[in-house]
């Protein structure tokens, strides 16, 4: 089987996709820092004519995923000051970041306008209501926002967390609304004891969230980037390929044909299920390193939004994008007419794309070195930052659809 038959696979990305573990003091970035920088802004122009994607044809009064980045002079609806769940990586002006404009934008869909998210009227919607956050990094970056918004009305309890802090749950007693947040950035089942080389079961959910599955009356649901790492692909418990294993005389099985073997498996789970629960299925989001990557010098410098069109997803986040958009576009004629409106693509790639300046770059360290070879982050967001803006989409699409 060839691998990216819409899109070549650089010997660059391949290097940069199975870099040796990085050290404990870059392990946060290096989680997700697994695909090729694009290419910097200047040639985005460049970018655009060749980068081509499946479209979903719009079948309501809105579609929330396109619009630009407008000025917002309310500013953020928490402070790093108020919040207890920020962590110090993504703690961008506690860690002395100079610019405070990244905190002053909020998302104006195209066609309508986006209400901000009103947390009183979430949690009293939500009450006795359990949601799940599942898959990587940037999913507990989002549950990290949203804890924020919401202990502005009350302070969560977290009643449970596993060795590692990587599966945690919160509490609301108010509100008895209860928040999880669970690691599963392949969302099948994996084995591994280097992230170089895994093991990945794509006819098997990973059980720490298919188990439980039934208890969440919301989920938030995302995968992708993790499919870049080395690993070694099973079905029936039978090799059926692999995604860079020189020397071990296996086929390519592509990453997008991982991935949509992936993302084909949880959506059918969801649909076959008797469970009513809502899954918002949350697309690829870009990064933004400019003149080189996470280990090579990258940096994300830039202090204000770009406009639409000025830029343009790098080859594998197009990829994985249109993985994500084909499925959801496939469950269109697909027989699910009944359980569709509990499945929801939750489109955030392109408001995302637009927000260079939202990263901590070297604002992962406090009062970071500039003389120094410190890893920038341009792959997860500051808290307050651009992803507290999800959240307006999120409120919209479970009260307000």
């Amino acid at each position: 089987m060839v691998c990216f038959q819409t899109i070549p696979f650089s010997k660059k990305v391949v290097d940069a996709a199975v870099a040796p573990p990085p050290s404990p003091s870059v392990q946060k970035i290096a989680e997700d820092a697994v695909s090729p920088p694009p290419a910097p802004s200047e040639d985005s122009a460049k970018l655009q004519q060749n980068k081509t994607q499946i479209q979903i044809p719009r079948n309501e009064t809105c579609d929330f995923s396109i619009g630009e980045w407008i000025p917002d002079p309310s500013g953020p609806m928490y402070s790093n000051a108020s919040c207890s769940f920020i962590t110090e990586d993504q703690n961008c002006i506690k860690n002395g970041r100079p610019d405070l404009g990244f905190l002053y934008w909020r998302w104006k869909p195209r066609d309508c306008e986006l209400p901000r998210f009103n947390a009183v009227k979430f949690l009293d919607s939500m009450r006795n209501k359990h949601w799940a956050f599942v898959g990587d990094s940037i999913s507990r970056n989002h549950v990290q926002s949203l804890l924020c918004i919401l202990s502005k009305v009350e302070a969560a309890n977290e009643v449970f967390h596993e060795e590692g802090f990587k599966n945690r749950r919160w509490h609301f007693p108010s509100y008895n609304f209860s928040l999880t947040v669970i690691w599963s950035p392949f969302l099948v089942k994996a084995n591994s004891t280097d992230l170089n080389d895994i093991r990945l079961d794509l006819d098997k959910l990973d059980k720490k969230w298919a188990d439980q599955y039934t208890s969440f009356d919301y989920m938030v649901m995302s995968g992708g980037k993790w499919f870049l790492r080395a690993a070694t692909y099973y079905e029936n418990n039978t090799i059926v390929g692999c995604h860079y294993c020189p020397g071990k005389n296996l086929t390519e099985y592509g990453l997008d044909n991982g991935y949509r073997k992936a993302l084909k498996l949880v959506t059918d789970f969801v649909l076959n299920s008797n469970h009513s629960g809502v899954v918002l299925y949350r697309t690829t989001t870009a990064d933004h390193f400019e003149n080189g990557y996470w280990n090579t010098g990258g940096t994300c410098d830039r202090t204000a939004p770009y406009k639409e069109g000025q830029i343009s997803l790098n080859d594998l986040e197009v990829i994985f994008n249109n993985v994500e958009l084909e499925v959801f576009k496939d469950l269109e004629t697909s027989g699910y007419s009944g359980k569709r409106k509990n499945l929801k693509l939750f489109n955030v790639t392109e408001l995302s794309l637009l927000r260079p300046d939202g990263h901590p770059g070297a604002y992962r360290s406090f009062y970071p070195d500039k003389n120094t070879t410190e890893p920038n982050d341009c792959l997860h967001w500051c808290l307050p930052g651009p992803i507290d803006n999800w959240n307006d989409l999120v409120m919209e699409m479970v009260l307000n659809d």
